[in-house]
């Protein structure tokens, strides 16, 4: 169980709001809010992957996006595995048949 957030959810959302409504830089923003830089941009791409995800409820989150990648890779490497172990076998089943 992960620990309870520090800020409330409704100060999270009036943080990115007050980003986005009042055309101040995000770092100008934090510092007006007393809250670390990086947290207000953590707030914020999750603001933007929320709308994403509400424009397109299929659209994967960047995490999915990154295990996908990795997925395609292994599954990748392992049809050239396969294809090795085919053609050794094809091999060794002729050698034995001499």
């Amino acid at each position: 169980m992960g620990r309870p957030a520090k800020y409330p959810a409704e100060f999270r959302r009036e943080a990115v709001a007050l980003v986005k409504s009042s055309g101040r830089p995000v770092a100008e923003v934090a510092r007006s809010l007393e809250i670390a830089e990086g947290t207000l941009w953590n707030w914020m791409k999750a603001d933007r992957e929320a709308d994403e995800r509400a424009k397109d409820p299929n659209a994967l989150s960047e995490s999915e996006r990154d295990e996908l990648r990795r997925l395609r890779r292994k599954t990748a490497q392992q049809e050239i595995d396969l294809e090795i172990l085919r053609k050794a076998a094809a091999y060794f089943a002729r050698e034995t048949m001499r």
